[in-house]
């Protein structure tokens, strides 16, 4: 159905303000626009002027909201409360006028994308008569236990007698397993309410989408469908068409960045042998503790192998002293890189990651096995599935101190990177690659799911 639907349609996309938000909504965006919608991307002034949108050769427009932290986004309030309640407030306010400003030009807003950690967009966008599409940007797992809790399915604090916990369509979950903000029960309330809030009005949205493919995430999906009041069409995985179907020419990034790229990685990468290198990284918001970095380092060192490691530049001063130049062209640490095309390097043996769910559908998309060393959030529900479902990696072992050993790491690395398991997992990672591949082709699930939408879309916006 590429380029096949009505241009006059125009969709307004909104995301929440970080980087592993903002890139799937922009993938989507891409996806939208192939299939003849007219996409306009809207992200805070703060993350705009950071980004630089307008400087991108892309079929999608660009705008802006404010969160009214215009100089320097969540930083500028440093409290996640007011930081909340800001974006609120201020972004339904802009987000009005921005929807004011395109009533009253040639291409109008029809409808909008929002983010589903923003339930606010779809009340403004319904002041508007708008079509409302919620995006929820986690798994389907994920999505599937906060709605446990919202709807009080879930006996809230739960302890570890209270185990392992039977959800349908999920595998029986231990407390490590659930997202982090019910296994630390009372940890970030403003982030839990967050996550909780997004079932807050979904009722009303006319049509929610998952990121996330069927096949990854078949029985939850058909679980979770049955108690919403509107099916969940799946649509991903939204990462740049170059790495899964190639049907989209110009998209081969993220485009997007919070951080300045680092190009040594790739010359760094062509040197060493194929499945060699472990690649370790964080994503863009886990903090370590100086004792975690110690361990890590050291048990990076133990393995003997090579590594890239990501450390952004907050971060760096907790590498231990002297040990880049110690490892030599044994190692390469580097601030922020193009993480997809390091994944689809055939140097790349195994992902060391704390298993955002970004980083998790990007390994399995590029085939790539995983040891997941998972922070907070979601990242703990994910690493469940990495290990027990998709068996895709193993999760490392965290000690009484909230630390993870140097040699329980050397463990988690040999053991995914060496012998009959690891065999194993990188036999499971490339099938997997391949159902996601098949998802995002023609008549694949995701296909003929982002079909089905643009079609109810215009028949919404006649």
């Amino acid at each position: 159905m590429e380029k096949k639907a009505n241009n006059r349609v125009h969709v307004l996309v909104i995301p929440y303000p970080s980087q592993g938000h903002i890139n799937p909504m922009l993938q989507f965006s891409k996806r939208l626009s192939s299939k003849g919608l007219k996409a306009t991307f809207a992200t805070t002034v703060f993350i705009s002027e950071t980004m630089k949108p307008e400087v991108l050769n892309s079929d999608i427009d660009f705008d802006t909201i404010s969160d009214g932290c215009d100089k320097g986004g969540f930083f500028e309030v440093g409290s996640v409360d007011d930081y909340l309640v800001r974006l609120q407030t201020v972004g339904s306010k802009t987000l009005t006028e921005l929807i004011i400003k395109h009533k009253n030009s040639p291409r109008p807003i029809d409808c909008i994308l929002y983010d589903a950690f923003l339930p606010w967009v779809l009340d403004v966008a319904q002041q508007f008569g708008l079509v409302g599409i919620a995006f929820f940007t986690q798994a389907c797992a994920v999505n599937y236990i906060y709605y446990y809790a919202h709807n009080g399915l879930l006996s809230l604090p739960i302890s570890s007698s209270m185990t392992p916990i039977g959800i349908p369509g999920l595998p029986l979950l231990d407390l490590r397993d659930m997202p982090s903000f019910i296994y630390v029960a009372g940890s970030y309330p403003s982030y839990f309410e967050l996550v909780l809030n997004q079932f807050s009005n979904t009722d009303k949205a006319d049509f929610i989408v998952v990121n996330t493919f069927y096949k990854l995430e078949q029985e939850v999906v058909d679980s979770m469908s049955k108690v919403m009041t509107q099916p969940l069409l799946t649509i991903g995985p939204t990462i740049p068409s170059m790495y899964l179907d190639k049907r989209l020419e110009k998209d081969k990034d993220y485009d997007l960045n919070l951080f300045k790229l680092d190009s040594t990685s790739t010359c760094w990468l062509t040197t060493k042998p194929p499945c060699s290198v472990v690649y370790v990284s964080f994503g863009s918001m886990a903090n370590l503790t100086i004792d975690q970095m110690k361990e890590l380092a050291r048990g990076l060192k133990q393995t003997g192998f090579h590594f890239l490691w990501v450390v952004r530049p907050s971060e760096l001063p907790k590498v231990p002293h002297c040990f880049i130049e110690e490892m030599g062209d044994k190692a390469l640490i580097v601030t922020w890189i193009p993480q997809t095309e390091v994944l689809a390097n055939e140097a790349i043996g195994c992902f060391f990651t704390h298993c955002g769910w970004n980083s998790t559908i990007e390994a399995l998309c590029l085939g790539v096995p995983m040891v997941a060393m998972p922070q907070w959030t979601d990242q703990t529900t994910d690493a469940k599935l990495v290990e027990d479902v998709w068996k895709v990696g193993v999760r490392v072992n965290v000690r009484e101190d909230g630390i993870v050993s140097g040699d329980e790491i050397e463990r988690c690395i040999r053991q995914v990177m060496e012998g009959e398991q690891g065999i194993e997992m990188k036999r499971n990672a490339m099938k997997w690659k391949e159902l996601a591949v098949e998802a995002v082709c023609e008549d694949g699930s995701s296909d003929k799911n982002i079909d089905e939408l643009v079609s109810k879309i215009l028949a919404r916006c006649k």
